[in-house]
């Protein structure tokens, strides 16, 4: 310890410094040097930067780890916290060395390599330390290839609150201690490092980013692109600075907020590409009156053909975006630009098909949406987010029993929009003017790469494309890859748990990243991502391991029929490998009851029981060996009801060996549509019904020996959906009184699914 304090001393000759490093080392006994340092006084005084040097060095002085790497990432933190700046750089730098990072990937803990090099210009130039960091960022930062770049700018970001928090729990476990053990001081003086270095350059870095973007990118936020008939369409336009002319990539969308648009423009420009956002019509710097849907198609159509003159475009322009801005890409199509030469489609809804409604049923999580993305010129995120109302208003709606058509009356504000697709309760000519219907499949020749979820609302969407491409022209160069994601988590980047489900590694991969990547490859002539080796490729949960097939019905290698087959008691109902026509279960449905106005929809994928509102279930045989569920499934449901229509829905599951389930697909379907989505059909009551379940959401899934697949089957009746009473009239029209005596539905033992599974 005394050799300790002497090197010190000779490194940073302050004698006040010196003379406690001294005492320290006079006063620790030798035992207990090695594993505990001592707490400097003014640690939690106005001097904890000293307070932090002394006990750093001391820390140092013990600290020892056989693992090299992990050694190097806490000494360089030690130095930092002691003020050895050169020598936390050279740290950094060994620590790199030894890793063998990728090149491709931001330096190793670059902020900090920045943070001490600046502290480093500050001491010998005597510069303020602000002057210092931005020359420093600039040298440094400015010296990264763009997508770099991109990628090391997360880095300088953090919340200091939380750091602040984290430092303040470390200082108060050392409360009333005269020593701490090594492993707690090193804990201490990591969260005071972390928290002095962002305070110090994290206020520097938005102006010095922005510099180092003006240096990179050519940045346009002000254009207006006029289409035929005087509508003004709004741009943002990020491309790569002093560059021959490139294919563009767009996104249009009606989500207007800049700092996303920014976002997508710049990862594109960093990538090699004109990024251009443009934002629907009204929205944004556009004066125009916002309509949803309706004009999108002709428009992005304009705007491309107006990239494809720009001196910065070769002529070729690719889109690309999820949800809406997927919808966008079709829109654009039925149009046929000619220089859209690729789309790149995820989580994408279908107008119509999947939003807002899906097989008929109208979904009330729609309905405050176009007073978040169409009641101003950028989005209402208060109103949107207010989520105390809406559960107010379906549970309000429900108990009352008013049609579902009086939802803006009893929101008290009026949604014009939403009131305007309930005209439209079929596939009729509204929607299918949104995007391409039937032959029009068959002249879309351009590369299509489209991402969806096992757990992604919009998959059906995503589906339904896929299917009419294929379906009308079966060459088509239309790749689809899908895993174990969510609407949202597919934009934003794969997180450890999606709704209660851990993807396996090889589920987690950049989906943002490979779309760029497939565009290199279809605009650039680079190598095709291996992940999309055919035309159709999965994820399988539960294998960890990716699988390709060349369509849809090749996912599987052979069927397997279950039949829903009532069991000796209402709870014991079965899945069984033969039908039993004769064999009858019944449900009973009293849409008068609203006693369940409160019921909430289960947030995750994974539970412990099933929700109720599911209806009936099906119970499979427990499996004797792991067998790998794969592709779409389909059937028949053989029934007769006391109604004129019913709203069905069908969930399938696994039920693992203990006890928990795992939402694998589900089917949602208007009886009265089922035949043809574009006319309603009326039942005849107490008369042999049939409803055919094809075009399901895809599963993957490899169940564990022990598991069971579980079927349930029921008639949608909960506050956050449309209810369909039965009586004939247009359901949202219904109110309570037209419910009558309970609906009751027999469902026969002839009633069977098929399920893909591979071997």
């Amino acid at each position: 310890m005394l050799a300790s304090a002497l090197s010190a001393f000779s490194a940073q000759p302050d004698m006040k410094t010196f003379l406690a490093l001294l005492l320290i080392a006079l006063s620790v006994p030798s035992t207990a040097r090695a594993s505990e340092v001592h707490v400097p006084a003014g640690l939690h005084g106005d001097n904890i930067e000293q307070a932090m040097s002394i006990l750093a060095r001391e820390t140092m002085a013990g600290y020892r780890d056989e693992d090299r790497q992990r050694y190097l990432g806490t000494l360089f933190r030690l130095q930092l916290a002691a003020g050895q700046y050169t020598e936390a750089v050279k740290s950094i730098e060994d620590l790199r060395a030894l890793r063998k990072d990728d090149p491709s990937q931001p330096p190793l803990y670059l902020q900090y390599e920045i943070y001490a090099r600046a502290k480093t210009l500050q001491a010998t130039r005597g510069l303020p330390f602000a002057q210092a960091w931005s020359a420093v960022f600039a040298e440094r930062f400015g010296a990264l290839e763009d997508k770099v770049a991109l990628q090391a700018e997360f880095g300088f970001g953090g919340y200091l609150p939380r750091m602040r928090g984290d430092l303040d729990a470390a200082l108060a476990r050392t409360s009333g201690k005269k020593r701490l053990p090594l492993a707690e001081a090193v804990d201490l003086i990591r969260a005071w490092q972390v928290h002095a270095a962002y305070c110090a350059f994290q206020a520097l870095f938005d102006p010095a980013l922005a510099a180092d973007d003006a240096r990179r990118y050519a940045i346009d936020r002000d254009t207006l692109v006029r289409t035929p008939e005087g509508a003004s369409i709004a741009v943002l336009i990020v491309r790569p600075a002093k560059a021959p002319p490139l294919p563009a990539l767009l996104t249009f969308t009606i989500y207007a907020n800049d700092d996303w648009a920014w976002s997508d423009a710049k990862k594109a420009a960093a990538y090699g590409y004109p990024g251009v956002v443009a934002y629907s019509r009204g929205k944004g710097r556009s004066p125009d009156a916002i309509v949803p849907y309706e004009h999108d198609g002709a428009d992005a159509a304009v705007v491309i053909d107006w990239i494809s003159r720009q001196p910065w475009n070769d002529g070729r322009v690719g889109m690309y975006g999820g949800s809406y801005s997927g919808y966008t890409q079709w829109a654009a199509l039925k149009h046929k630009p000619k220089a859209l030469k690729a789309i790149a489609t995820s989580a994408t809804l279908a107008p119509g098909i999947d939003a807002p409604m899906e097989g008929g049923i109208f979904f009330n999580f729609m309905y405050p949406w176009p007073l978040y993305a169409a009641s101003n010129r950028w989005l209402d995120d208060a109103r949107y987010g207010d989520n105390a109302r809406w559960a107010a208003l379906n549970r309000n709606w429900y108990a009352s029993g008013r049609a579902y058509r009086d939802l803006p009356a009893i929101d008290g504000s009026a949604n014009p929009v939403f009131a305007n697709w309930l005209k439209h309760p079929g596939y009729d000519a509204y929607w299918q003017a949104m995007i391409p219907q039937g032959d029009a499949f068959a002249g879309i020749d351009i590369p299509v790469l489209a991402t969806t979820g096992y757990f992604d609302g919009a998959q059906a969407g995503a589906l339904h494309y896929f299917r009419e491409h294929l379906r009308h022209r079966p060459e088509a160069d239309h790749t689809l890859l899908i895993g174990p994601y969510e609407h949202f988590t597919m934009q934003t980047g794969v997180p450890p748990t999606v709704q209660g489900y851990a993807p396996e590694p090889a589920a987690r991969i950049d989906l943002q990243a490979l779309r760029l990547a497939w565009f290199d490859h279809v605009l650039k002539g680079a190598p095709k991502p291996e992940v999309l080796a055919d035309r159709v490729n999965w994820q399988v949960m539960g294998a960890d391991a990716w699988r390709h097939a060349h369509t849809l019905e090749a996912m599987a290698t052979r069927t397997q029929r279950l039949c829903l087959v009532p069991g000796a008691t209402a709870d014991a109902n079965t899945l069984s490998t033969q039908p039993r026509p004769q064999a009858i279960v019944t449900q009973r449905v009293d849409f008068s009851d609203r006693g369940d106005a409160d019921w909430t929809q289960p947030a995750n994928v994974v539970n412990t029981q099933l929700d109720p509102h599911a209806g009936l279930v099906f119970v499979g045989d427990a499996l004797p060996q792991d067998a790998e569920l794969a592709g779409a499934f389909k059937g028949v449901l053989d029934f007769t009801v006391n109604k004129r229509d019913v709203d069905v829905v069908l969930g399938v599951y696994e039920r693992n060996a203990k006890g928990e389930y795992l939402d694998l697909a589900w089917w949602l379907q208007r009886a009265s549509y089922n035949a043809d989505r574009r006319q309603r059909r009326l039942l005849r009551a107490n008369e042999p019904q049939r409803l055919v379940v094809e075009d399901t959401r895809l599963i993957g899934r490899k169940l564990a020996a022990g598991s069971r697949i579980v079927v349930t089957l029921g008639v949608i009746k909960q506050p956050d959906r449309q209810l369909n009473l039965g009586s004939g009239n247009e359901p949202s029209d219904e109110v309570i009184a037209d419910a009558g005596q309970p609906l009751e539905i027999h469902w026969r033992g002839s009633s069977c699914l098929e399920f893909g599974l591979r071997e």
